[in-house]
């Protein structure tokens, strides 16, 4: 996917399975007496006020834990918003200079239904990142490459020390049991879809467009840069299997003066695009819906917006065919 000016991993592009817009939650820790555990997951990038003091000492948009003065290792347990593959993690220790951990292990496992903090303790983790050395006030990147399906998390310090975020980039691997394959949005994370490319992501990622709910404001969308030639800006998703889209709903809220102009949508079906929705004028801070008739099965579907701006949400409701039903149903099972 395509960015414009970064030196952060391409995966970090993918989803924050963990991220709290989506659901995350931090179910338990040892210890979080300078900090709450809850940062770990917020969704803006840490901030800090120097000498900001409450009661317990400098206050930090992080988890910290108290000084161990015995054997031990702090830990905070986490359930995704998303279950999914991890590709990759980062642990961010922004602002924690001389209290951060030296280590920290990450691990994750899948157990469905809804367990407790206890009974996660008796489940069979597996590592993904093991012992590894940090760096204070920076953002850590590991790379995972898993094909797990995970459902929590669980980070562990060693021994002790301040985190600011952790972040869980990765696929998302809906469950089938729980979804109606003949009417679902075909566009949505959290049924596995994901961007696959894009013209420019400056404001924002194009994943946003993707996420549950409604934009709460103009950075939960994806924005683009002003464009200063006679190009068009776009972006690229892969559904979450094969399907038929009845109808497409293109959201502007919180867009009122960086709309787009105008916007198109085109499918992939087999090696052809073709298109769905023919180049249609917009409004700002508006969702607009459009009935799609007699649309192909396609796997992909390009978002063209005239000539740049952002879209708060896309959504595009169908069903699965034979075929994406069959994906749909292998991948979580191969996961």
């Amino acid at each position: 996917m395509e960015e414009s000016v970064s030196d952060r991993p391409e995966w970090t592009t993918l989803p924050d399975l963990a991220s709290r817009k989506f659901g995350g939650t931090v179910m338990w820790a040892t210890d979080e007496l300078f900090a709450e555990k809850e940062n770990l997951i917020n969704t803006w990038t840490p901030a800090h006020r120097a000498e900001t003091f409450g009661p317990k000492g400098q206050v930090y948009d992080g988890w910290e834990t108290r000084r161990r003065r015995e054997k031990g290792d702090d830990q905070a347990v986490l359930r995704l918003g998303l279950p999914g593959t991890v590709t990759g993690v980062v642990v961010d220790t922004a602002f924690f200079k001389g209290n951060y951990p030296p280590h920290v292990s990450v691990e994750a496992v899948a157990v469905e239904g809804y367990p407790n903090a206890a009974e996660l303790a008796d489940a069979k983790w597996e590592v993904l990142v093991d012992g590894a050395a940090v760096a204070g006030h920076t953002e850590n990147f590991f790379e995972i490459n898993g094909n797990r399906r995970y459902t929590h998390v669980r980070l562990t310090m060693h021994p002790d020390g301040g985190v600011a975020r952790l972040r869980v980039h990765g696929q998302s691997i809906a469950d089938p049991a729980m979804l109606d394959l003949g009417a679902l949005d075909l566009a949505a994370l959290e049924n596995g879809a994901v961007c696959t490319g894009c013209s420019d992501m400056f404001y924002s990622s194009p994943n946003n467009m993707l996420s549950p709910g409604l934009a709460a404001h103009q950075a939960e969308g994806w924005e683009t840069a002003r464009r200063r030639d006679d190009g068009n800006d776009w972006v690229t998703l892969r559904l979450a299997g094969a399907g038929t889209i009845r109808f497409a709903e293109l959201d502007t809220s919180n867009l009122k003066g960086n709309s787009p102009g105008w916007a198109s949508l085109r499918g992939l079906a087999g090696d052809d695009w073709v298109e769905l929705l023919p180049k249609t004028r917009l409004q700002p801070d508006t969702r607009h819906r459009f009935v799609l008739t007699s649309a192909p099965e396609v796997t992909d579907v390009r978002l063209d917006i005239y000539p740049d701006g952002g879209m708060a949400r896309l959504r595009l409701f169908g069903a699965l065919t034979e075929a994406g039903r069959a994906h749909l149903e292998s991948r979580f099972r191969d996961s």
